[in-house]
């Protein structure tokens, strides 16, 4: 086992201000906007038209690909139309608009399945009904989660990692996800264990909670599935603990290769403790991803909650019903503050990936630009990638795509760390980011 340790990183200011506070369900809204691309990979196609009735949980977009997920309805209703609404990532993406009547049944709220009845079953049956319930990875990279239990036959995979660092500031969803629902998570990793035919997982907790590490290692002294151990981890705090590279690290002291490399090279298979709940859900009930848990914080919150919402609500009814002050408020950040995306406006919707909304005050946010690099290496320091974000800044300012390659543009994975520590407040990351894209833009016009 690792040394929960890495070399880099930072530790700002927690602000777990919602660490206690339980989950509450948002009621139904009046409408939901379901965008067809919620997940890396191929964007759906729509399978319903305007006018159609839909009940919740049906599949109205179906994949194209096999890298893709599907999109269910998250109310009962009638389409009212399919056109290109914005969408967090910052453009217009063709979503489904659906109205919400009152009728609104819920067919897995039945009795869940026997988890030794599940853990006979096929494997193979198991992964296509999560591919059929529109899993993908609930931490924020939205990767479809049956591509991952399918690891190839080239690339043997041993260990399940689940990832329940949760060390993004502000966000909780998470840690009351583990709190409240530990056993149904260790029934969710038998489940994933079992697709992926292996006999031993682990799970990684910050040591900020250690109420979630108790709740967890208590249900995992009742697991069912013979022949697997679960091993809960306690990790130092430590930005950014919950990356899959780090947490590989920290618990195997295992390096996973430069990109293209992956997990599945080193023989792991990571998995965020809220898409592990999703898989237990979609198994064990036949519920496909419809809702999940988002916190809504900051300063600029007044009632800040963790929340079970509906996929396709407007993050301005949740801003409302968390009492927000409009008049205040500087910024709006979906997810949490080091790789959330800020919006400029709140009417769009809760997608898949959406961990957290973020206000910040006005007060908060700085609006005075940024200055020139003073070369002071602060951001060689902390990066926990071992790059030189500086130069990589300097040449995303130029776009200069093939330099950039050869400091390790591809090897980023965009934490913030060096925008953080920066005197003098270059966006470092986002320069970054926005090279990537540029340069994927580039790529796919040929």
């Amino acid at each position: 086992m690792g040394t929960t340790y890495f070399i880099g990183g930072i530790h700002p200011p927690e602000n777990k201000i919602t660490a206690g506070c339980p989950i509450e369900t948002f009621p139904v809204p009046a409408k939901v906007l379901l965008p067809l691309s919620q997940h890396i990979g191929a964007p759906c196609e729509a399978l319903v038209k305007a006018g159609d009735m839909v009940e919740v949980g049906q599949k109205i977009a179906q994949g194209r690909g096999y890298v893709s997920a599907p999109v269910h309805a998250s109310v009962s209703g009638q389409v009212k139309s399919i056109e290109p609404y914005l969408h967090p990532i910052g453009r217009q993406v063709s979503s489904i608009v659906i109205e919400t009547d009152t009728n609104q049944p819920q067919e897995w709220a039945n009795s869940a399945i026997p988890l030794l009845k599940l853990l006979s079953k096929d494997t193979a049956a198991l992964r296509d009904q999560v591919q059929d319930a529109g899993i993908v990875g609930l931490g924020g990279a939205t990767f479809p989660t049956h591509v991952k239990l399918n690891p190839p036959v080239a690339k043997p995979v041993d260990t399940l990692l689940i990832n329940g660092a949760e060390c993004e500031p502000y966000l909780t969803a998470d840690h009351r996800m583990m709190m409240e629902h530990p056993q149904e998570l260790v029934s969710g990793i038998q489940l994933l264990a079992h697709i992926l035919g292996i006999s031993q997982a682990y799970i990684g907790i910050e040591e900020n909670k250690p109420d979630a590490i108790a709740a967890l290692r208590e249900a995992a002294t009742k697991i069912e599935a013979k022949g697997l151990t679960i091993n809960v981890v306690k990790l130092r705090v430590r930005y950014p603990q919950g990356s899959e590279k780090h947490l590989i690290q920290t618990i195997l002291d295992r390096q996973v290769p430069p990109p293209p490399g992956l997990p599945m090279d080193v023989g792991v298979v990571v998995q965020n403790v809220g898409t592990v709940y999703a898989v237990y859900e979609a198994l064990s009930l036949g519920k496909p991803l419809i809702e999940r848990t988002v916190t809504v914080t900051g300063s600029g919150v007044r009632q800040p909650k963790n929340l079970k919402v509906r996929l396709g609500t407007q993050v301005s009814e949740l801003l409302d019903f968390c009492d927000w002050d409009s008049e205040g408020a500087g910024k709006i950040i979906l997810g949490g503050p080091m790789m959330g995306m800020a919006q400029y406006t709140p009417q769009l919707p809760v997608i898949k990936g959406t961990s957290g909304v973020l206000v910040q005050t006005r007060a908060e946010v700085n609006t005075a630009g940024y200055r020139d690099c003073v070369r002071c290496g602060k951001c060689v320091e902390v990066c926990p990638m071992f790059l030189m974000p500086q130069t990589l800044s300097i040449y995303a300012e130029r776009g200069m795509f093939k330099e950039a390659e050869e400091y390790g543009l591809t090897d980023c994975i965009l934490c913030g760390c060096c925008s953080y520590v920066c005197p003098a407040k270059r966006p470092i990351v986002q320069m970054v980011g926005l090279l990537r894209s540029l340069k994927a833009a580039a790529k796919a016009k040929g």
